[in-house]
């Protein structure tokens, strides 16, 4: 977490009223110093242990638990929030005790390297769903670093969206496109006439754009963006501004999506004798599986040999298509 000396300056500085700018950049020469000094740490106890006191901060603790500079020691990120605290308590007593030579039943002196410790408060196997997962990663970091709330889920909102926001830059100013992607930097503000507005980015996996929400709108769809709209994922039918040098979206409505709904679908396995396959039979193939899109990618065996169909191609098998596919290519098409 810590292999960069500055990448520290990603955090924001507001983990403790006591901690910030000047002070973070101190705190982590300290964590890389003992780091390069005596090698890297084993687990949390062993950060605690090591590191100056100053590091121990609870609140600069719990911003480096959130941001995922433990993951690499094997802690889940929520089980350690829950445990942290009392570790910590714990180890700087012990440390105090050892600087003044006090033998206790909890621990013993190991010749001047340290205190040894024999309890341990268990760091308890818990962690965060996907979505609060990130959205603390994307607060501490400004980024998401372990994860993406899109991943996995690119061919749901590319059926959903006629381009990605990375499309945008080719678009003529004016035209409309329905876009999907992760809210951030939601701000809402007041006109100069007292209505309104909103301003936000939207994120997907190629790019970041500025969306403006304006009075009209927000009088229909404000009530979508509210304080817990930040890290959402949502649809939006906006129109391109390329007035500026950066393409934005004036927003004309929004639909909150989710993702968590929209599940891998089980694939549709075809079996099609090659010696039956011609163009009318292919050309009423595709129609029906157009007919029916979905989540479910369509395998066709061929002989010994099988096919996976372009994702474009990607069926609903719950509405009556396995009926017609048995029309089109006989009762014994569906393999199983």
């Amino acid at each position: 977490f810590f292999s960069r000396r500055r990448r520290h300056t990603r955090f924001k500085c507001d983990w403790s009223s006591d901690v910030c700018s000047s002070d973070l950049e101190a705190l982590v020469e300290l964590i890389v110093a003992e780091r390069e000094g005596n090698g890297p740490f084993v687990d949390f106890y062993d950060f605690a242990r090591r590191v100056d006191e100053k590091v121990l901060n609870k609140r600069t603790v719990e911003s480096l638990i959130k941001a995922g500079g433990f993951d690499s020691m094997g802690h889940p990120r929520q089980g350690l929030l829950t445990v942290f605290e009392q570790i910590i308590d714990q180890t700087v007593a012990r440390r105090r005790e050892h600087e003044m030579g006090v033998q206790t039943l909890f621990g013993s002196l190991d010749g001047g390297d340290g205190p040894q410790f024999d309890e341990r408060t268990p760091v308890p196997d818990l962690e965060f769903a996907k979505r609060p997962k990130l959205a603390f990663e994307k607060e501490m970091l400004g980024l998401y670093v372990s994860d993406h709330p899109l991943m996995g889920y690119e061919k749901v909102l590319q059926r959903k969206t006629d381009c990605g926001l990375g499309d945008l830059p080719d678009k003529e100013d004016g035209t409309r496109v329905v876009i999907g992607g992760v809210v951030t930097n939601l701000v809402r503000k007041w006109t100069k006439k007292g209505e309104l507005m909103a301003v936000f980015t939207l994120e997907d996996l190629t790019d970041a754009v500025e969306c403006m929400v304006f009075p009209k709108t927000m009088t229909l769809f404000g009530h979508l963006l509210g304080e817990q709209t930040n890290d959402q994922v949502v649809l939006l039918d906006a129109r391109v501004d390329k007035r500026d040098d950066l393409p934005k979206l004036i927003v004309g409505s929004v639909e909150l999506l989710d993702l968590s709904a929209f599940t891998e679908s089980p694939p549709l396995r075809l079996r099609v004798s090659p010696n039956r396959l011609d163009q009318r039979l292919l050309g009423e193939l595709k129609s029906t599986l157009v007919d029916h899109p979905g989540d479910a990618p369509v395998f066709i065996q061929l002989a010994e040999r099988t096919v996976r169909l372009p994702d474009q191609f990607s069926v609903d098998t719950s509405n009556g298509l396995v009926g017609e596919l048995r029309a089109l290519l006989g009762e014994d098409c569906v393999a199983v």
